[in-house]
């Protein structure tokens, strides 16, 4: 069809359908190769859309190794695609070049004889060549950065990555918004840039004759301060004042003069975003350059858009190991915590966190700031007091320095004792006392209710308010170390899993005894180390599960009738649920399980959900027709459960426990219709196989919250009229959370009716793949009380009984109902719901 095919449309998408072609056949080596000579054929095709579709062919599917010949001529691809390079058409030229980027993606090697073809275009007319040539020339910095290149009209020669960093540069300025994005977002990437390349893209001076020509920002400023404005009647009034030596001129290219000066100043949000990212980027691999650039990323800070101010805050907390806030700086920081946008003030209370300040008078200025964005906004307070926390420990030496002043004490007049619920003054003594840690002459310095109120702190908030040497003596965790003696937690959680080895040959009571006293240790692994939190509960609620199948099935009434133990088979009922569960919180709380460590948490439930059958199969009375066929679909469901894990050990290649492996051998034999043959199988193979330890392959990570608003235990009732809606906000952090959309915040009223509320995806705030934070609000409305009563408000985490991990991972559940987890402890709050005024 392409040969005898006129129209040059069709001839295009006839080309496009053999690439596909190809694309589904990527071992047809011959076919690639004669699709490549084909296009290189119809290269002559006088339409730009069918030299368009040949010279994509060409570099998607072209071998260097492989020349294209034509008669007597032999050309390699890269040699066909720098002559159309060339071509009249600017859509030919950019197809060219993007053919290029695609021989490079393909692993093939590009030459360096192609850097000045590529320079050139980067004065190109069209849009689309220039950036194709701009990816082309960031490529060949990469492969070639070393090399040298001569500069024109000169024998000096030059690294090639600093000369394409400088012609990048020049795109900065461009004429097309893409173009200008594009260039100072490839800038950030070029590393190995000489250190004065880097210095010029922030030294903007205008020359004019030999002399500094100031800028109009310049001379506005310096009007503005003056208090008058030129009105063009003076002579030579804007004449440049600034005698310059000749002698001292070096005139060059200015390519890199300036680049991140233009492109944090330029009208264009998404080329500011990239220039941020770029200078931040290469600020964070040069610490000189970082300190250069620390002006310009703060002055970012006033940028007129939400999300570059953001941006500009998250990139100099990046780089913040490696400078010092002045006072200008930090004021010009400090000044944005009076910003609307809770993002932004809560990245500056982070930036704070590990920034340096360069005198004390910088201290207290922070603090002030930090006390007045209380004040204005009381929902900071947790963050401010983290912030507070993070000054004092960073910043002692200074802090002595002012702790009089910040406590206001007199040398000879007695103060009144503040206020202990004023949040300002527990976020002075947050500072004081985490930098007392550090400096035991503090001390000295306290009035005398410090003890008294650093006691007070110390219960209220632990997580902020550290052990004090002279305050205190010993802390709670240097008493639990001492009860540990002087093992680590981690080798303590060694040893009490060791012990566990010993569960299989030791007989009912004492394997019992055993899984009793190793929880209880793994309890007091979790008070010793936070580190070992998650690996430890997920011990204990594996232990729970096991010791409580272990009671019940040493249970001796086993023995008996089950219409003479109607007790019994209620006890095994409710352990049985309880297990599966607990089972539930292995599965879904708990991530970083290795497929084998979730196959051991099928095969627990596999052995409660035996155990529910056995009893319900005891029990049965099968008088009705209704009643046996219940039964029968009960049998019915367990088999078919039993072949969906059978499936999900096979998809995976994992060895079954042995008497799970029994009933995958076995379970071709049973039939759903004869529930009685099943019952005496399943008793004495359940109760011959013990349940085997579990040991982790992996380090485990638990899904938890942290409510940090509302914050709860106040008397004072939240009022609303009955009937209507009282909108409370929710402030919490999520870890370890892989899915946010199965996050839902569940309220439960006085009389046990519960809600739960899904929260818009559009609240949470994505800090790391397993961190979000959720900032929402909740609308609660009920009829008339008649005393204030308290609601509980959790984060859970919702899932479906029969929901698993993996796509074959197996279905093992009793229903199909939506459950939920909690994550954190539920808080509590006063409302009231009254009458209408009338």
């Amino acid at each position: 069809m392409l040969q005898r095919e006129n129209s040059h449309k069709v001839r295009a998408q006839l080309l496009v359908t053999m690439y596909s072609i190809c694309q589904v056949m990527p071992l047809a080596m011959d076919l690639h190769q004669k699709l490549v000579m084909l296009a290189y054929k119809h290269l002559s095709d006088s339409d730009h859309a069918v030299r368009q579709q040949c010279l994509s062919i060409i570099g998607k599917l072209g071998v260097q190794d492989k020349p294209l010949k034509s008669g007597e001529k032999s050309e390699t691809p890269l040699q066909v695609l720098t002559e159309y390079a060339k071509d009249q058409d600017p859509r030919v030229r950019s197809s060219a070049f993007e053919a290029m980027l695609s021989l490079h993606q393909k692993g093939q090697v590009l030459e360096q004889s192609i850097y000045k073809q590529v320079y050139t275009a980067l004065r190109d007319d069209s849009e689309s060549v220039r950036l194709a040539a701009l990816r082309l020339m960031w490529v060949l910095s990469h492969v070639y950065p070393e090399n040298l290149i001569p500069l024109p009209d000169s024998e000096e020669k030059l690294r090639l990555v600093d000369d394409a960093f400088a012609k990048i540069c020049q795109l900065v300025t461009d004429s097309s918004v893409q173009v200008r994005t594009t260039a100072a977002g490839l800038l950030g990437s070029l590393h190995l840039v000489s250190a004065h390349f880097l210095e010029q893209t922030l030294d903007k001076k205008l020359m004019s004759g030999l002399r500094r020509k100031r800028t109009a920002h310049e001379r506005q400023k310096e009007q503005f301060v003056s208090g008058e404005w030129s009105s063009g009647k003076k002579w030579a009034d804007d004449a440049p004042k600034e005698e310059l030596d000749p002698e001292g001129v070096t005139l060059m290219d200015t390519g890199a003069c300036g680049a991140f000066v233009h492109g944090l100043e330029d009208e264009f949000l998404e080329v500011r975003h990239a220039a941020l990212d770029s200078l931040c980027e290469l600020a964070g691999q040069s610490p000189t350059f970082a300190v250069l650039s620390l002006d310009y990323l703060v002055d970012m800070l006033n940028d007129e858009i939400e999300s570059v101010r953001l941006n500009a805050v998250h990139s100099l907390h990046k780089i913040s190991k490696d400078i010092v806030l002045r006072e200008d700086q930090l004021e010009t920081v400090l000044n944005g915590l009076e910003d609307s946008s809770t993002d932004i003030r809560q990245g500056l209370h982070q930036l704070l966190y590990s920034v340096s300040f360069a005198t004390k008078m910088c201290l207290h200025l922070a603090l002030q700031f930090l006390l007045k964005n209380l004040n204005k906004y009381p929902q900071d307070r947790l963050s401010i007091w983290r912030c507070s926390k993070a000054l004092g420990e960073n910043h002692s030496d200074l802090t002595l320095t002012l702790v009089p002043e910040l406590l206001g004490t007199h040398p000879y007049f007695d103060i009144p004792e503040p206020d202990m619920d004023d949040p300002g003054y527990i976020c002075v003594m947050i500072l004081i006392f985490n930098s007392a840690v550090t400096q035991p002459t503090m001390t000295a310095l306290f009035p005398e209710y410090t003890r008294r109120h650093y006691a007070y702190l110390r219960d209220s908030l632990p997580h902020l308010v550290p052990n004090v040497r002279h305050l205190q003596a010993v802390s709670s965790s240097q008493d639990i170390m001492s009860i540990s003696g002087n093992r680590s937690p981690q080798q303590f959680l060694q040893q009490s899993l060791e012990k566990l080895e010993q569960v299989g040959r030791l007989d009912m009571e004492a394997a019992i005894k055993l899984m009793e006293t190793t929880i209880r240790d793994l309890r007091r692994v979790v008070e010793l180390d936070q580190n070992l939190v998650a690996s430890a509960e997920f011990y204990s609620l594996y232990l729970q599960c096991q010791l409580l199948l272990t009671k019940a099935m040493k249970d001796k009434q086993w023995l008996v009738p089950a219409p003479l133990c109607p007790q019994h088979n209620l006890t095994v009922s409710a352990t049985t649920k309880k297990v599966i569960d607990l089972s539930y919180q292995l599965e879904h709380l708990f991530i970083g399980c290795s497929a084998q460590d979730l196959a051991s948490v099928y095969q627990l439930r596999l052995r409660a959900i035996t155990l529910q059958l056995l009893v319900q199969l005891r029990g049965r009375y099968v008088s009705s027709v209704m009643n046996k066929n219940s039964i029968h679909q009960q049998c019915e469901n367990y088999l078919l459960k039993l072949n969906i894990l059978q499936r999900y050990f096979a998809a995976n290649n994992l060895q079954p426990h042995s008497f799970t492996q029994a009933l995958f051998s076995e379970m071709h034999k049973f039939e759903a219709s004869k529930p009685g043959i099943l019952a005496k199988f399943l008793q004495p193979l359940l109760f011959h196989h013990r349940v085997p330890c579990l040991i982790l392959d992996n380090k485990v990570k638990q899904a938890s919250a942290e409510i940090f608003e509302p914050a709860g235990g106040s008397d004072n009732p939240l009022r609303f009229t009955a009937g209507l809606a009282l909108a409370l906000n929710i402030d919490c952090m999520l870890e370890n959370v892989e899915h946010v959309q199965c996050i839902q915040i569940q309220v439960k009223f006085p009389d046990t009716q519960t809600q739960l509320f899904t929260p818009r995806m559009s609240d949470f705030r994505h800090l790391n793949p397993l961190r979000h934070r959720l900032v929402t609000q909740v609308y609660l409305s009920h009829s008339l009380w008649s005393d204030p009563c308290q609601v509980e408000i959790c984060i859970v985490l919702g899932y479906t009984m029969d929901g698993s991990k993996g796509p074959l991972a197996p279905q093992i559940g009793n229903s199909e109902k939506q459950c939920a987890l909690q994550l954190c402890k539920p808080v509590k709050v006063y409302i009231m719901p009254r009458a209408s005024k009338r």
